[in-house]
């Protein structure tokens, strides 16, 4: 009963950081403009893995996507590709879970479906994973121009996507644990056994008893002869 509830609590935990992985890829604000040290702010800039923004002080939006994948900087391909397979890895990893939990009627045996259970959260953890390695190689590109003081471009600060998304791989990496701890439980379940007491002797058997009706009674074989027998 208790690897049942562990399975639907780590269920329940991977599918909800899955769905905020999947949500960082649409999500606009990966890095805003800064306004450390400007007294007055006219435009808001802010980009994604997809575009780039301005924002002027009407609130009208002007948005550029990139041009060409193969002239985009090296972190954000990378971190498209790490995202993705993120968002890939925690699809198949939902399937292996509701195939190898208890409380579901596919999956074959308990020993196979605590098989499938262990597989889904190794691959909800990878899933975490990438998400936690994409969004932290973008974020750190963002604080390496920030603190560099022969950065003259414009500086950006984190966005509401980076921290949507080490939430999200930090539930993953949760629930896949809690997925990978579950198949120790199923091998604790108790198994019938028989014990081997030996064989038992015809002189045990007939010893036994001795105080109720039919017994068997043994008189020492020395007391039925005396001296005088052989006489």
């Amino acid at each position: 009963m208790a690897s049942t509830a562990s399975e639907i609590i780590a269920f329940l935990v991977s599918i909800s950081g899955w769905v905020l992985v999947s949500s960082t890829l649409p999500t606009d604000y990966w890095k805003v403009s800064t306004i450390d040290g400007t007294v007055i702010t006219t435009a808001t800039y802010w980009a994604n893995l997809w575009k780039t923004c301005v924002t002027d002080s009407t609130g009208v939006s002007n948005c550029k996507d990139f041009p060409s994948m193969l002239a985009l900087d090296g972190y954000i391909q990378a971190c498209r590709g790490l995202m993705i397979a993120a968002v890939s890895l925690g699809f198949f990893g939902s399937i292996f879970a509701l195939v190898g939990m208890k409380c579901t009627k596919v999956g074959g045996s308990d020993k196979a479906k605590a098989k499938i259970a262990c597989l889904a959260g190794v691959v909800f953890i990878l899933s975490g994973l990438c998400s936690m390695t994409g969004c932290s190689l973008y974020a750190n590109k963002i604080t390496t121009e920030f603190f560099d003081p022969l950065f003259v471009e414009q500086k950006y600060e984190l966005g509401a996507a980076l921290f949507i998304g080490w939430a999200g791989a930090s539930l993953c990496i949760i629930g896949g644990v809690i997925f990978c701890f579950s198949i120790s439980d199923n091998n604790k379940t108790p198994r019938m056994g028989y014990s081997y007491n030996g064989a038992t002797s015809v002189m045990s058997s007939r010893i036994k008893y001795h105080g109720g009706e039919g017994d068997f009674k043994t008189t020492n074989p020395s007391k039925q002869f005396d001296k005088n027998a052989y006489v």
